[in-house]
């Protein structure tokens, strides 16, 4: 199990990642503010495969964007954290759909943090009492955390929800198989350029 703790004078938020089997009670272990933020993340947790628990506190900063961003940067800290310790794909990619809705998710463990996202459709503003907007913050923040490379392409659909319902379980497929365990893979790296060093000299 990874543990990862955030704490700022805004607030704490303590994320938990660990493998298989997903535990029956799952979403009650999914707890934020922001109830739709905690939907996706169940879709994540149940086409990835691996359990996620979240707590938030906020000291008198009940702000939407800060609470999506702030999740985000957890949770893909201890995602890359997890592939430190663990023979991970180092890539993956997949579909998620709902009804009309449909969507694909890459994602590459590269070290190259960036979050892009297209639409063929219009994504309407707000869904469920949120903004979409953080819902993309939230993915942003993700894809910084661990320090991975994300694409997000909704294909089609109509209703704000399913849009985003089946964005978030393409990212869970793409989740999965980018962090499963193969230890065919082991000491390889996602891109051919192998592991990135760095040496600095201050002088």
């Amino acid at each position: 199990m990874i543990t990862v703790t955030r704490e700022t004078t805004e607030s704490k938020i303590t994320v938990k990642v660990y493998p298989a089997p997903i535990a029956a009670d799952y979403r009650k272990k999914i707890n934020t503010p922001i109830p739709f933020l905690s939907h996706m993340i169940e879709q994540v947790v149940w086409r990835c495969g691996f359990n996620i628990e979240v707590e938030v506190r906020l000291d008198k900063f009940d702000l939407a964007h800060v609470v999506c961003e702030d999740l985000g940067q957890t949770l893909g800290r201890a995602f890359w954290e997890y592939a430190q310790v663990n023979d991970t794909v180092g890539f993956g990619d997949g579909a998620g759909i709902i009804d009309e809705a449909k969507a694909d998710s890459a994602v590459s463990l590269e070290g190259r943090s960036l979050f892009s996202f297209t639409s063929a459709v219009e994504v309407p503003p707000t869904v469920e009492g949120m903004a979409g907007e953080d819902l993309l913050v939230f993915v942003d923040g993700f894809a910084q955390g661990a320090r991975a490379t994300v694409h997000m392409d909704v294909l089609k659909g109509e209703n704000s929800h399913h849009i985003w319902e089946a964005a978030f379980r393409s990212l869970g497929v793409a989740l999965g198989r980018a962090y499963g365990d193969d230890p065919a893979r082991r000491g390889m790296t996602s891109g051919v350029a192998g592991k990135i060093t760095y040496t600095v000299e201050k002088n």
